[in-house]
């Protein structure tokens, strides 16, 4: 090693502070739900007990646990159910509180209740946590049923359809014939559209909500690179890692994938306001590597906070899910896939969208409409970016009170 002090100084200013991120050792190796946790508000359904649940990919589970919540009263006919389709990184507790077995309050605690959008005097409200997910339906950090240990790397690849069919196996045991109406953002509104061409004759309608019908180049991309961060991380150890000790997980790879997407869900200009050029460590004298700006600090504050929620398989599973969001793969194009389209669809697009961009959800309106459907566009108009549709509940609620009022009548 040279003695030249500028030498050692500059080893020194390149090398990460620990006081920069969260103590590895107050993180677990998965934020997933284990049964050893409390239930909170989760109803559980098991299927596909006695035969193989064969995955669109090839892959094949058995033994599956879906995890749901509810609100309301189903009514006798099981005309008044509302399935809400969650995103990414949501799960099935789409209202309620933060509490025992639930990280985070609410997705869409402010649309779901009595006297709200979602109306739990009139509506009974459904939402399942998806296949692959990991709070409390079967995903790569449950139990195998067959035998010791966790599925880690077994676990198979899942698409929406594979999720919609589950959902269509809940509905099958709640009773419920058909969806009053569909809801979802985002992921969630992937499998809105899947529902509509799976299940045509099961909805009443479907509003999708900062979604596509196909994802593009770009989103591939984004997804795509959070997937590389969390593989390039030693501690994943090819899927298998539940048995690492706290603070010995895949936390730095399932982080920097975090801030990578909270990067696309939100806007310059958001940005911008919260933060400008504001710094952490002031920027007086000498400058040093990792000197932050608040900007930074922001995102590593979402990357520690999804490691304490969730699973870093899982997330690779569902976002090569959205990846392989097609609604006409294998059914003769995209046209041929709208053609089952039977419902009435409510297409909303957010302004300032740069991950699902408005102009997918005005043109699968107008590709609906213009091959006979009924489709409609609305549009979310707010600075927040994708996330607006978690954000901005007034205007969720304000676009789609009326659907919800004509859905009511009939």
């Amino acid at each position: 090693m040279s003695d030249d002090p500028t030498v050692a100084d500059l080893g020194t200013s390149l090398a990460k502070p620990a006081w920069t991120a969260a103590h590895a050792s107050t993180l677990p190796a998965s934020g997933a739900w284990r049964p050893s946790d409390p239930t909170g508000d989760r109803q559980f359904l098991r299927t596909f007990v006695d035969r193989r649940f064969v995955l669109e990919g090839g892959g094949q589970l058995q033994d599956v646990t879906l995890a749901f919540e509810t609100w309301g009263t189903l009514d006798d006919d099981a005309g008044n159910a509302i399935l809400v389709c969650h995103a990414l990184t949501g799960d099935s507790h789409a209202a309620g509180p933060q509490g025992p077995g639930h990280p985070t309050p609410g997705w869409w605690d402010g649309l779901i209740g009595p006297g709200r959008l979602f109306d739990t005097d009139r509506w009974f409200v459904v939402c399942v946590n998806v296949l692959g997910g990991c709070q409390g339906t079967t995903g790569p950090a449950s139990p195998r049923p067959d035998r010791l240990g966790r599925y880690g790397s077994a676990f198979p690849v899942v698409t929406i359809r594979d999720m919609v069919r589950t959902q269509a196996r809940l509905a099958d045991a709640l009773g419920i014939q058909r969806w009053a109406a569909v809801v979802g953002g985002s992921m969630g509104g992937m499998q809105v559209l899947e529902w509509g061409v799976m299940f045509p004759d099961r909805v009443r309608a479907l509003v999708p909500i900062a979604t596509c019908a196909a994802a593009t180049a770009q989103q591939i991309a984004y997804w795509s690179t959070g997937r590389r961060a969390i593989a390039l991380d030693p501690a994943w150890r090819n899927g298998d890692y539940y048995d690492a000790a706290p603070g010995e997980g895949p936390h730095g790879g399932l982080a920097v994938a975090r801030m990578i997407s909270q990067i696309t869900f939100r806007t310059d200009r958001v940005f911008t306001d919260k933060f400008g050029r504001d710094e952490v460590e002031p920027l007086s004298g000498e400058f040093d590597l990792w000197q932050r700006f608040q900007v930074e600090r922001y995102l590593e504050h979402h990357g520690d906070k999804l490691i304490r929620r969730f699973d870093a398989n899982s997330y690779l599973l569902l976002t090569k899910a959205m990846d392989l969001h097609d609604l006409g793969r294998g059914r003769g194009g995209m046209a041929s896939a709208l053609d089952r389209i039977q419902a009435p669809v409510l297409s909303v697009g957010i302004t300032s969208d740069v991950l699902y961009p408005p102009y997918q959800a005005a043109d699968l309106a107008t590709a609906l409409a213009e091959r006979g459907g009924t489709a409609r566009y609305a549009e979310i108009d707010s600075p927040h970016g994708h996330d607006a549709f978690l954000l901005e509940d007034e205007q969720v609620a304000t676009i789609l009170a009326p659907l919800l009022a004509d859905l009511a009548k009939a």
